[in-house]
């Protein structure tokens, strides 16, 4: 995240922080002690040493006329905030978008358990809920930016050549396996309804639900991510490319297109049946763990037949499955759905 946090510093933070928290002036023009009344800018004496050598961008001078300079841990925790929020909005709506226009069947808005207003709903509690989560992130990408986590730059700094190919697989791995219990947790009774049953109330989301959680879920099931650079060493590089990427495959599992029955890939069409069946497939990125779990429910030959799966026969055969699910872990089904079947709804 320091590569991330360097570029915004050059091109945003930098003026920012020059213009609301201004370097003091000096108490005297040095080595001319005798223009002590003069009004000479105190310059910081922050030195410059780039986040990583692939990529190394020269600061302006806005980055030494602030009492905030870049090493300062307070303005590292605001700035970090602030990109943990606004990018993970950027990343949201550019996927989500682009998954909804390009991949995502529009069949799927006359659902007879597609909400009523669904994608505002989702948008608007995917953005009620990322600003707290960046409260709750900002502090673990600050510890990892000031050295207390085991991210590396070069080949040399870290275990070896070998080590660079098998981190991808190893993240994927451990994170994997965190979230399976960390989600399986969620769904505990007690847990549930205070935390994870918003994101629950999408029982056929759009791409737009992957971001739509209780800001403690979505901060919950995140700490994987967070955690493994601090017990396992991490290219800096990679790192900035797989947060993009865990972003970018919970918005994919969310986009109703069932590419794939993949028996080793936890992929959109075992990720519906987690939101139509509840307490089945936990992973974000593999089966294995919900198999070791006793939790894995494959998905069925009619999820891959487009014609089938989009049919007024099989919608309302699954409505009643669902129904008899909702009823079963929630009680009274809460949710409003659209004005054809809101009078059917059942008390």
């Amino acid at each position: 995240m320091d590569i991330v946090l360097e570029l915004t510093d050059t091109f945003i933070a930098d003026y920012a922080y020059a213009y609301f928290a201004p370097a003091r002036s000096a108490p005297y023009d040095f080595p001319h002690a005798t223009t002590a009344n003069a009004s000479a800018q105190s310059f910081s004496t922050w030195t410059y040493k780039p986040a990583t050598k692939f990529l190394q961008v020269q600061p302006s001078q806005a980055a030494y006329t602030t009492s905030m300079p870049r090493d300062d841990p307070l303005r590292q925790l605001i700035t970090l905030f602030w990109i943990t929020w606004i990018f993970g909005i950027i990343v949201y709506f550019i996927f989500a978008t682009l998954s909804y226009f390009l991949i995502f069947d529009k069949r799927t808005l006359d659902h007879p358990r597609f909400l009523k207003n669904q994608i505002w709903l989702e948008i608007r509690q995917a953005n009620k809920s990322m600003p707290f989560m960046a409260v709750c992130t900002a502090p673990l990408f600050l510890l990892e930016v000031r050295g207390y986590g085991n991210l590396y730059d070069t080949t040399d700094e870290g275990p070896g050549m070998w080590y660079n190919i098998l981190q991808f697989p190893l993240f994927l791995l451990f994170t994997d396996f965190c979230i399976y219990w960390i989600h399986r947790s969620l769904h505990h009774p007690l847990v549930y309804k205070h935390l994870h049953k918003p994101h629950h109330k999408w029982i056929m989301p759009t791409p737009y639900a992957s971001h739509a959680f209780h800001p403690l879920d979505g901060f919950a099931q995140s700490l994987p991510y967070h955690i493994f650079p601090f017990i396992f060493p991490f290219q800096k590089v990679a790192y900035v490319f797989l947060f993009v990427f865990v972003n970018f495959w919970s918005i994919l599992i969310h986009d109703g297109e069932y590419l794939t029955n993949n028996p080793v890939v936890n992929g959109a069409a075992c990720h519906s049946l987690h939101h139509s069946r509840f307490e089945v497939n936990y992973g974000q990125f593999f089966t294995a763990f919900d198999r070791l779990g006793g939790t894995y429910r494959m998905p069925e030959a009619w999820m891959f037949e487009k014609d089938k799966k989009m049919s007024q026969k099989q919608w309302k055969k699954e409505s009643v499955t669902v129904d008899e699910f909702v009823k079963e872990i929630e009680g009274d089904d809460e949710r409003t759905y659209g004005p054809d079947i809101v009078a059917k709804k059942t008390k």
